[in-house]
């Protein structure tokens, strides 16, 4: 038993200090003066090569109008030959094994090279045994819902087994290139368009408040859930063999409880993201019955009511986040009522130039001083709830992309209006 717990507190202090790793590389990613980057992505390289025991680490361009990609960032171990000059503009019919699992958003990885088939020049074998590769994953790394390249890891000196904990958090590793990447191309377009400076540097100021949230995300919210769900599910599944006691009753509620927050956490980290992706702005939107459709998806309890006002303004819009901003205000209202007979209305005002909406209920109501910090991403009113804390971060980007803006009026137990404005 002493050597169980040994081994698994080895894991635990393993996912820690790799989670740490991530972290550090993802401020200094944040703070980076973008004249280094380059100098940045070749050092994290080698900080998660030597982590996760590779030899060779290697960030991978895919160009699909040329049907190429090439390597354009390499570390290597000591002992260990680069293989960037011999890799440019490889036609991507040479690798159709791992570019099919790319396009599905999932890694491709060979633990042992040796075993697969070695028929055919142009064979998966055939290429990777004369660059010494016993062992290979690559991550994909996706810029707005579209495959852009992918970043890889080899084991030359021995045969390298990746546990599913360490791919999720190559893919975490993936995401952050894609973001300073990104950051540096802009940074370029900025040089070379000097017209178009103003509206560059709003996009890259934009972009790196999104990191600072995203790297919040990485020390605080996945830290502590990932950890739990880890560790509690090792201890059950050790402790609980045969049959499920009354002792495992509890830490089971508790596995419970953070797949459920974890699972809010990702799908509202999902939802905030997919906002600026959403590109079909020019479709009539009936709001009337996008609240009806809202309301059939959404659990509603027997003591709540919903009035909705009649004959809603027909908007020009996206219809995904109209929805998107009705539900999370419905549920808001819903979540936090604690009245026997809870009631929401939803309804709006006719101005000059503008609508104006509001969503209303006789909630628990929120103390004036968290009005401004209850859109911040990430932020809860309250530690117990499986909550992302994104939902109202949302709504507020939403408004914002149609220029209007949100605001509340509550009052502790009477209740809370949110209010936002869309330009007609």
């Amino acid at each position: 038993m002493n050597t169980q717990k040994s081994e698994k507190d080895k894991i635990i202090d393993y996912q820690l200090r790799f989670q740490d790793l991530l972290i550090s590389i993802s401020t200094k990613y944040i703070n980076a003066d973008l004249s280094k980057i380059d100098e940045l992505i070749e050092k994290s390289l080698k900080q998660i090569g030597e982590f996760v025991g590779a030899d060779r680490s290697y960030i991978f361009t895919y160009d699909f109008n040329k049907n190429t990609t090439k390597n354009t960032y390499e570390w290597c171990n000591k002992g260990i030959e680069a293989e960037i000059e011999n890799l440019q503009e490889i036609p991507l019919e040479h690798l159709d094994f791992w570019l099919n699992s790319h396009k599905n958003g999932e890694a491709f990885y060979v633990e042992d090279v040796s075993l697969l088939p070695k028929e055919g020049k142009l064979g998966l074998y055939n290429i990777l045994q004369p660059q010494g590769i016993k062992s290979l994953i690559a991550i994909p790394k996706i810029k707005n819902g579209e495959l852009i390249g992918f970043v890889g890891f080899d084991s030359v000196k021995q045969i390298h087994k990746y546990t599913e904990n360490e791919k999720n958090i190559l893919f975490v590793f993936a995401n952050m290139l894609v973001n300073v990447i990104q950051r540096k191309e802009q940074e370029e377009l900025i040089k070379q368009q000097k017209e178009k400076k103003e509206e560059l540097l709003k996009s890259l100021s934009l972009q790196n408040e999104q990191l600072n949230d995203y790297a919040q995300m990485v020390s605080h919210d996945l830290k502590a859930p990932l950890i739990n769900i880890h560790t509690l599910i090792t201890w059950f599944k050790e402790d609980n063999k045969i049959i499920l006691e009354k002792s495992s009753i509890a830490p089971l509620n508790e596995v419970l409880f953070n797949v459920e927050k974890l699972d809010y956490l990702i799908n509202g980290i999902l939802d905030y993201s997919t906002i600026d992706n959403q590109n079909s702005e020019n479709q009539t939107v009936n709001l009337n019955s996008i609240i009806q459709e809202v309301l059939k998806l959404i659990l509603i309890p027997e003591h709540i009511t919903i009035k909705v006002q009649e004959n809603l303004p027909i908007l020009r819009g996206n219809n995904w986040k109209f929805s998107q901003l009705f539900q999370n205000l419905i549920q808001n209202a819903i979540k936090y009522n604690n009245k026997p007979n809870g009631n929401i209305e939803i309804g709006f005002t006719e101005k000059e130039n503008q609508y104006q909406f509001f969503v209303k209920d006789n909630g628990i109501g929120i103390k004036a001083a968290y009005f401004d910090q209850i859109f911040k991403v990430f932020t809860k009113l309250e530690s117990t709830s499986s909550s992302s804390g994104i939902g109202l971060s949302i709504v507020k980007k939403i408004v914002t992309f149609y220029n209007g803006k949100i605001w509340l009026e509550s009052e502790e137990e009477v209740g809370t209006t949110f209010y936002f404005t869309i330009s007609k």
